[in-house]
Order: C-alpha cells, then sequence, then structure tokens
C-alpha cells in the first residue's frame, strides 16, 4: 500500500509540474520583434508567466456570479457574433459600421482558460454553457438586424436633449463633468475661456473663467470639485477656485500645456503633460515643480488609476505609457511602454476600474487618426498594458475625444462613445466584430470634439466645433 501511495503521489507531483510547464512553455513562446532588447524580452516573459499564475488565482477566487467563475462569463460575452459560422472576422470599416476583432491564438483557448481559472463547479457547467450557445447567438443577431431596420437598442437610447449651451463662440476643446457629480459641468474653449455651469438649477446656472489667452487643452476637478486645474496653449497652468470664480495661481512655463490632472489621492499633486516631451508634478499648494520625467514626444494625453500609483500618458507618435508614481513624494519612473504602427497623437487616454471584457481594469485609448484601442491593465505589473481589441474608425482633421459608456449588466457587451466630423455621436460595442456601431445621437451641425458622462450616469454631454454643447437626457431603464 505504502508503494501505491508513493506511486500515485509522484503521479499527481509530475502531472501538476507537467501542467504549469506547459503554462510556463506558452509564455515563453510570445512572439518577439526586431527591435527587442533581449533582457527586456526575457524580463517580459517572466512577468507574462506571473500575470497568468496571478490571475488565475484572482479569477478563481475574487469574483462569483450565479456559481460561474469570471473567466466563463468573459468568454461568453466576448465570442463573436455568428461565431460558429464565422471562422474569419471581417476587417471591412467605415465610420458607422466599423471594428477589428483580436480574436485568441488558437480556437480552443477559451475552453482551455475556463478550465484553467474556473472553479470544479464552472467546470460541470461549461457543458451546459456550451448547449445554449446558439440560441443566444441567434438572439444577438436578431437584436442586430431589428438596430438595421431602424430599431434603437435601449441599452442607450434618450429621451431628447436637457438643455443646450450656444454662448461660446469658439470651438469647445475638453468637456467634463465634476468628480462624482451629476449636475456639474464644465467646458473649456479655444478662445481661452473656462465655463462652469450647474444643470440642477432651472435655468441652469453659468459661470465664465477668463484668463487664458490661448486654447484651453485639458482641465481636471479637485477630489471635492472646490477647485479647477486648466491647462493652455498660452503655456500657463491655471487652478481655479469655483466658489468665488477667480484665479488663484498661475504657473508659467515654457512650452504650451497638453494634459493636467489632479492626483486622485494626494490632491496636492498636479500632473501636467508639456510639448517639451515632459511629464511635470508640481505642488498645489505652492506651484513648484516636485518631479519630472522625460518621454520621446510631446505629451498629448493622461490619466490615473484608481490608486493614484500610476498614470497613463498618450504622446504624439500614438505610444502609450505606464509611469510609476509614488503618492507621498511624487517621484515618478517609466515602468512600460506600448508602441503602434499608427504615428499620430493620442487624443484620449481613459482608465476605469473595472470592465465586463477584460475582467478587470481597463484603458481605452484613441488617436487623432481614428484608432481607438482597449487594453487590459495588470496592476499588479506596474500597469502592464495588453492590447484586447480595437476599432478603426475614420481618419479626423480635429482632436476628437472617446469615452467610456456605462456597465449595463453582465449579459451585455463593452460600450464606448465617441465623437465624429460629420457631427454625430456615436455608440459602439467592442464585443462585435462586425456592425459595431449600435446607436447614434444626431443634433449638432459640426463636428464633434468631446463626449462626457456625468456621475448619475443619465446624462451625456457633446460639444462641437462651433462652440455647442448639447446635453442628452438618457432614457430610464425598465426593469
Amino acid at each position: 500500500m505504502e508503494v501505491k501511495h508513493g506511486e500515485i503521489g509522484e503521479k499527481d507531483e509530475a502531472k501538476k509540474k507537467q501542467s504549469k510547464d506547459l503554462e510556463f512553455l506558452s509564455c515563453m513562446m510570445q512572439p518577439t520583434t526586431s527591435e527587442s532588447d533581449p533582457q527586456y524580452v526575457g524580463i517580459r516573459r517572466i512577468l507574462l508567466h506571473r500575470k497568468a499564475e496571478s490571475g488565475a488565482i484572482s479569477r478563481r477566487y475574487d469574483w462569483r456570479c450565479n456559481g460561474k467563475g469570471y473567466v466563463a462569463y468573459r468568454n461568453f460575452i466576448s465570442r463573436p457574433r455568428k461565431w460558429e459560422n464565422q471562422r474569419t472576422p471581417s476587417l471591412l470599416s467605415s465610420p458607422g459600421n466599423s471594428g477589428r476583432w483580436l480574436p485568441s491564438p488558437s480556437p480552443h483557448s477559451h475552453q482551455f482558460e475556463a478550465e484553467s481559472f474556473t472553479s470544479s463547479r464552472d467546470l460541470r457547467s461549461v457543458n451546459q454553457v456550451s448547449s445554449r450557445r446558439a440560441s443566444f447567438s441567434s438572439s444577438l443577431s436578431d437584436g442586430d438586424s431589428s438596430y438595421r431596420r431602424g430599431g434603437v437598442e435601449h441599452a442607450y437610447s434618450f429621451v431628447g436633449m436637457h438643455c443646450i449651451f450656444d454662448q461660446c463662440k469658439s470651438s469647445v476643446t475638453v468637456l467634463k463633468f465634476g468628480h462624482m457629480s451629476s449636475d456639474l459641468l464644465a467646458y473649456g474653449a479655444s478662445d481661452g475661456s473656462l465655463t462652469v455651469c450647474c444643470l440642477s438649477e432651472e435655468p441652469p446656472s453659468l459661470k465664465q473663467l477668463t484668463g487664458h489667452s490661448k486654447d484651453v487643452t485639458d482641465f481636471d476637478f479637485s477630489s471635492n470639485n472646490q477647485y479647477i486645474a486648466s491647462s493652455s496653449l498660452d503655456k500657463t497652468i491655471r487652478v481655479w477656485e469655483l466658489s468665488r470664480g477667480v484665479c488663484i495661481r498661475v504657473i508659467y512655463g515654457v512650452c504650451p500645456q497638453f494634459c493636467i490632472r489632479f492626483h486622485p489621492v494626494n490632491n496636492n499633486f498636479l500632473s501636467a503633460g508639456n510639448a517639451n516631451k515632459e511629464l511635470t508634478v508640481f505642488n498645489f499648494s505652492t506651484g513648484r515643480i516636485i518631479k519630472k520625467l522625460l518621454f520621446d514626444d510631446e505629451v498629448t494625453s493622461m490619466d490615473h488609476d484608481h490608486t493614484g500609483q500610476l498614470i497613463f500618458c498618450g504622446d504624439g507618435q500614438g505610444t502609450v505609457y505606464s509611469v510609476s508614481m509614488d503618492s507621498h513624494t511624487g517621484s515618478l519612473s517609466r515602468s512600460h511602454r506600448h508602441r503602434t504602427n499608427h504615428k499620430s497623437p493620442v487624443t484620449t487616454v481613459k482608465y476605469r476600474s473595472f470592465s465586463l471584457l477584460a475582467s478587470g481594469p481597463v484603458l481605452l485609448t484613441c488617436t487623432q487618426d481614428g484608432n481607438l484601442c482597449f487594453f487590459s491593465v495588470a496592476l499588479q505589473i506596474k500597469g502592464y498594458l495588453t492590447l484586447r481589441c480595437s476599432l478603426k474608425l475614420a481618419p479626423r482633421i480635429h482632436r476628437i475625444q472617446a469615452s467610456f459608456c456605462p456597465l449595463l449588466s453582465l449579459e451585455k457587451g463593452e460600450y464606448i462613445v465617441a465623437g465624429s466630423e460629420d457631427s454625430n455621436v456615436y455608440f459602439y460595442d467592442l464585443t462585435k466584430p462586425k456592425h459595431t456601431c449600435v446607436n447614434k445621437l444626431q443634433g449638432h451641425r459640426f463636428p464633434v470634439m468631446c463626449v462626457a458622462w456625468n456621475h448619475g450616469e443619465n446624462l451625456l454631454a457633446s460639444s462641437d466645433f462651433y462652440g455647442v454643447v448639447i446635453v442628452w437626457k438618457r432614457a430610464k431603464k425598465s426593469s
């Protein structure tokens, strides 16, 4: 008996070692490019292996719904429409019907991942999910065909316009709602003005903040919405006190300032990207420079993660960087860099702490040539980015921005909203390889530059090239 038990133990250990070796080999066989540094490739492969192990643990224990693990749900949600009859996704694109799906390297990878990252109860439900896939695909295609016949998908239907602001006589370049606010809206224009309005009042009140002499490129609310920090092409950063509507501090630079963010945890830190290829951290109280970090090109857009330990930056050549930041000292260090083939300025960098499609935090980027990229973010590896899917839209002349849409439910896809130069606001579902556009809003007469959701997710604001801001009212959800 002892010999048998010993043999069984050795067999179990051999099986475990073999399965682990297969996982390790899958990470080691990641393709490399001709420009890659051998040392960097080795480190990257080790990190990928650790990421796979940590992902397995988090998916197995951290998230459960209806007895199924998150990977099973993600695979069920993210499969292409009519996947049984469609082996090669279409790569055609157009402004209203565009998309490029990046599938897994192997058709069996989804099944292998579900078996590896879910518990025994998930394994018992794999066959049940597979047996229902045919009927679920048919229902999706019916929904798509109903939209093509003229019906609007209930996910993002709107009942009309809440209000319209047309006081601005120049292009609105940036538009945002306040932090955790459903009625505080602000927008900056190319004439250097900042406008703050409260949508809960009748009629909505307006407060004009004047001081910049050139385009307002970006601004950000402090966590308590008492202050606004704005950047401009006039080479200055201004800090505004909203209660009095006055500028309380001016930080002078030597080059145009393109983007700015308050630190989400320590509001005494201001981070700004400029045309001098620098990311600069300022002290909010004194205006002094704390730290600078140099990049390969001008820093055009940025966003923080929810912990404040990472900054994601986009530059003028389409490269996205992950930067580590110390919340106490403000020190910066580059962690990762993701290069793309399209050399176009990054106009949007948006972080979200949770996504159904990527089973964790995600990052949305948009470039001026119309490339929308959707990354999963590995926080445990200092913001390592993995491209999940992308959309190719029509190239833009203007710096048009995009944004995430509110999460609907576990059965729905992953939606984003973006402006367009044909004066429409488009909604896209990233989980569809074709017929990606699920809805559009018509009301502007000129190219739509910016879009933003409020905290309550019932209002969507959009602005156009000639200064008109429309606040759309979303239809109430029917239970």
